[in-house]
């Protein structure tokens, strides 16, 4: 079970969210290798790879926090900007590379023009949207026909054995690992925020509503992790 107590009210999730991301900005990279045993990144890289981001696409990493995504498509030869609504997360991205132009905005009103771009990814963010449907649907806008949406989140394994040490994991390391190397409450707010993702069939019915077809699903760490590729409706 995740540990609600450490959600925010809807009313104040945006403002939390936004707060939450620039303080833990400074050291965001290192629990994220220390709590996935440096295995994100792989995660990742095998994400562009499967999806086929190259040297033809124009790509938007969404929320796109300290460049992860964003300096991986660069590195596949992608034209690729990030977008984040957390200043220092964007401060700390540019530090890392500061070839890779980034820009400040809401995912819910993305400042690109309808069908401008080939492919759009997420990694590990789309719990701390506001407005799941709204940001798919804007995803869709800006994708041309064909276009790829390319998102990897958290997951919960099918197996009982599995969520069981699962939610030791999520539940009692991750936050006393945040709290030791970062923050105490954004790492109780982190593993609770998974509360806030649709079951598998009522995300893949968003994305279909949204405009997204050719929904494929691959998990990763037993089922902790999922990756999904779709298609924009032509």
């Amino acid at each position: 079970m995740v540990v609600k107590s450490a959600l925010p009210d809807s009313s104040d999730k945006r403002g939390f969210v936004r707060d939450m991301f620039d303080r833990i900005a400074p050291r965001y990279d290192l629990v994220n290798r220390l709590m996935t045993f440096g295995l994100d990144q792989v995660w990742r890289r095998q994400a562009l790879a499967v999806a086929g981001v190259g040297p033809s696409d124009r790509v938007l990493d969404l929320a796109c926090g300290t460049g992860d995504l964003t300096e991986l498509c660069a590195e596949r030869g992608a034209r690729v900007i990030g977008a984040d609504f957390s200043n220092q997360m964007l401060r700390t991205a540019r530090a890392r590379n500061e070839a890779i132009p980034l820009c400040q905005g809401d995912a819910l009103r993305l400042p690109f023009r309808s069908g401008s771009l080939q492919a759009v990814t997420c990694g590990f963010a789309m719990r701390n949207f506001t407005d799941l449907d709204a940001m798919l649907v804007e995803a869709a806008r800006v994708l041309e026909p064909k276009g790829r949406l390319i998102l990897l989140e958290v997951d919960e394994p099918d197996s009982r054995l599995l969520r069981w040490g699962h939610r030791i994991h999520m539940n009692q390391i991750v936050p006393r690992l945040g709290s030791w190397l970062s923050d105490s409450d954004a790492y109780r707010y982190l593993p609770a925020s998974f509360a806030y993702l649709p079951g598998a069939g009522e995300l893949r019915a968003q994305l279909e509503k949204a405009g997204f077809e050719r929904i494929e699903k691959k998990s990763h760490a037993f089922g902790a992790v999922q990756r999904l590729i779709a298609r924009r409706s032509s």
